[in-house]
């Protein structure tokens, strides 16, 4: 089975907990268990908490960023550092990992465009603006605001670099200052619908329209809160709630996966990466074609990556 799965915490898991490993470990995501998908696309993303900003926050990146190298060099024969979309092809060829490297938070740039361009030179080819508080580009989820001025001068180095611009965790004032301030497709790498769950971090209808607008992605969360209204209930089937709205919208070409594993609680009977071929499988069930399945699970992403 083919798999893209747009945003996990696994690196920041390692950090936090001092986990040695990303071959074997008992976290969601593992190198042994992802491998049973090829080709295989996973984005790892450096998380950044919010009570972290300038310096500090810089620190924290370089920390996670010198693990993410060590694991690089340690499982080179079956990971390959996504920095161009070519890389991607060579990464099916040679049935590795193709890792994109990500940073959910913007404060790892420090508030400057220098510390931009150092992420894009460590090999950062996305940026999830914010976390749920506000930073130096703009507000949060929890802290809602537009861009700053930095924010304004960011996002357009982004789209200059080929940095992509991920808007999961903005705050709607946020995601429509991006909106105003770019020209090129963007992402929410980890958000399900607003119209489906009510919840802060979900895309609204408008949202998810605009994304579809300008052929991003939008990458299915399986947060329990994020899924149902009663995240305690929340199962499986519930992505098929979110999936089935989102296509009404027109989305059969942006959706994806993003899983958003070791970074929230999931609905019992995921128990990580190695859950994926069954819910694909339970896709198939509810009779979604298999070429749709092919594009949510892999295609979609692929082709917009592919772009870098």
């Amino acid at each position: 089975m083919k798999l893209a799965d747009l945003h996990c915490d696994t690196l920041w898991e390692c950090y936090n907990k001092k986990i040695p490993s990303l071959r074997k470990n008992s976290l969601h995501i593992d190198l042994e268990r992802g491998g049973q998908y090829s080709p295989w696309l996973q984005c790892f993303a450096a998380w950044m908490p919010d009570e972290h900003r300038g310096k500090a926050a810089q620190n924290v990146f370089e920390k996670m960023n010198c693990l993410y190298k060590r694991f690089l060099i340690e499982n080179a024969a079956c990971m390959l550092p996504i920095l161009a979309g070519n890389d991607l092809d060579t990464a099916a060829r040679e049935e590795k990992c193709a890792a994109v490297f990500a940073v959910e938070g913007g404060s790892a740039a420090g508030g400057t465009l220098e510390g931009l361009h150092h992420l894009y030179e460590e090999g950062v080819r996305m940026m999830t603006l914010t976390w749920n508080g506000a930073n130096e580009i703009g507000g949060g989820a929890d802290e809602p605001g537009e861009l700053t001025a930095f924010g304004k001068s960011a996002v357009k180095e982004m789209e200059r670099m080929g940095m992509v611009i991920d808007v999961s965790h903005a705050s709607d004032p946020l995601f429509w200052s991006v909106a105003e301030n770019t020209e090129k497709a963007f992402v929410a790498t980890h958000s399900d619908s607003r119209k489906v769950c009510p919840h802060r971090r979900n895309l609204t209808d408008e949202e998810f329209l605009e994304i579809r607008r300008r052929e991003g992605l939008v990458g299915l969360n399986f947060t329990r809160e994020f899924l149902c209204r009663d995240g305690e209930k929340a199962a499986p089937e519930d992505i098929l709630r979110h999936t089935e709205h989102f296509l009404a919208l027109g989305g059969e070409n942006i959706l994806a996966m993003g899983s958003d594993f070791d970074g929230t609680v999931v609905p019992e009977g995921i128990t990580g990466i190695e859950s994926m071929e069954k819910i694909a499988d339970m896709f198939l069930r509810h009779n979604y074609p298999e070429r749709l399945v092919s594009k949510i699970f892999y295609e979609n992403a692929y082709n917009f990556f592919h772009s870098l």
